[in-house]
């Protein structure tokens, strides 16, 4: 990244910041980002990162470690064990069904893919991040029942998912001969269970410190923010030097963080998570103008088959089975499994797969997930705010005492990443 790269990057960011308040009622950060990337990058040559380069994957994997831990450290699991139900419905079998589905999509739609090359894409695009279509999960008109189990489902699913891609990237490799069967599972097991170790440890000691320090007053309320990025960092580290998976470790490390603390040292979350929007900002800046510009020109009508399919079919069928003998409304079923937008993760698959593989068909894999996510960018981002509206004008045409009884459940909030009450 050179000088004029980052002054762009940077004059951006500035621009976003000034008008940030008003851009969001109409436009999300992924959408402003991403365009501004398509613009800064191919058009007019200001960013020009090559996706194989050391910069690029350094951002991306300094991204996903922060929101990784974020994501997990915010999930209460006392307060998930309370309403399960619909999280648990979308992750336990939606989530299964929709790889599923998204794998026999991939074989069938795209040529020349294989069922595990199909299996790699299909786990990289099952991610979902809310943060595209942040309307839903943080207006409080809606039913908390329905807005915590997207925000909970958001908040792991990413987590779940990384393992996922690791064995199936080793599949996918060991079937193309790129490694041996037991080169292929000493990789999955050390990512997997390294990673998870790393985690562990790296959280449990992050939380007993910051209990020890705000329980005796010897902490600093500032120095609990970078206690808590420090912790995130020590869980990546830990795991990489055991040639582990940062991002397992980033996510068990939330979770541990989170679990362990218990609430001690008050909000101690704030700087992991506006260092996690900061540099999500620029990742989506950068997938615009290293990424998704130039795969624009290798599209075809299969590949924008694929990215429409992943996010309609693929994702909303198993929605709709996931929540079957719930009690829940045609509109519920069709508003959850419309938001479920693709993006973070799959974008730092994506440089994962074309820089650490060596699978035939890597660019195929390539371009359809970064259609789908160019293509859920703009289609989630636009329809958050209006779809929400609707949605709620629905629910709330029912009388008090006839309010959809699924729906109605109440569910304890879980934070969301920057925790803000919609304004309306």
């Amino acid at each position: 990244m050179d000088s004029v790269d980052l002054s762009t990057i940077a004059v951006l960011l500035i621009a976003f910041a000034i008008g940030s308040r008003k851009f969001t009622v109409t436009i999300t950060p992924a959408i402003f980002f991403t365009t501004a990337g398509l613009i800064a990058g191919p058009v007019l040559g200001l960013v020009d990162l090559a996706l194989g380069s050391s910069t690029l994957k350094l951002l991306v994997e300094a991204t996903l470690t922060l929101v990784l831990f974020s994501d997990a450290s915010r999930i209460s699991l006392p307060r998930l064990r309370g309403e399960h139900t619909v999280p648990l419905r979308l992750l336990g079998i939606g989530l299964p069904l929709t790889i599923a589905a998204g794998t026999v999509t991939g074989f069938a739609v795209l040529p020349g893919v294989g069922v595990a090359e199909a299996l790699v894409l299909a786990v990289m695009v099952a991610c979902t991040d809310a943060a595209l279509g942040q309307a839903v999960v943080t207006d409080e008109r809606l039913p908390s029942r329905i807005r915590q189990g997207l925000n909970v489902e958001s908040g792991l699913n990413d987590g779940l998912c990384v393992p996922l891609f690791f064995i199936a990237l080793g599949l996918a490799q060991a079937e193309e001969g790129a490694l041996t069967e037991h080169a292929a599972v000493q990789m999955i097991l050390e990512e997997i269970g390294y990673g998870i170790a790393g985690g562990a440890v790296a959280g449990s000691l992050g939380a007993s410190a910051l209990r020890i320090g705000a329980k005796r007053g010897w902490i600093e309320p500032y120095w609990s923010q970078i206690l808590t990025v420090a912790t995130a960092l020590l869980s990546a580290g830990i795991a990489v030097t055991l040639h582990g998976s940062m991002f397992i470790a980033a996510f068990v490390g939330g979770l541990v963080f989170g679990t362990l603390r218990g609430g001690i040292g008050g909000p101690v979350t704030d700087l992991v998570d506006q260092s996690g929007e900061l540099l999500d900002a620029v990742t989506f800046l950068v997938f615009g103008a290293a990424i998704l510009g130039p795969v624009l020109d290798q599209m075809t009508w299969r590949l924008a088959l694929y990215a429409v399919l992943s996010l309609t079919v693929v994702r909303m069928l198993p929605v709709a089975l996931s929540l079957l003998r719930t009690g829940a409304r045609r509109q519920t079923t069709v508003f959850v499994g419309w938001f479920g937008p693709r993006g973070l993760a799959t974008i730092v698959f994506g440089v994962l797969l074309i820089q650490e593989s060596d699978l035939p068909n890597e660019q195929t894999l390539l371009v359809a997930a970064a259609a789908t996510i160019g293509l859920s960018v703009y289609a989630h981002g636009l329809t958050a705010t209006p779809l929400t509206d609707r949605y709620i004008r629905w629910y709330r045409s029912h009388p008090d005492e006839q309010q959809p009884p699924m729906e109605s459940v109440p569910a304890a909030a879980h934070r969301w990443r920057t925790p803000r009450r919609a304004a309306r």
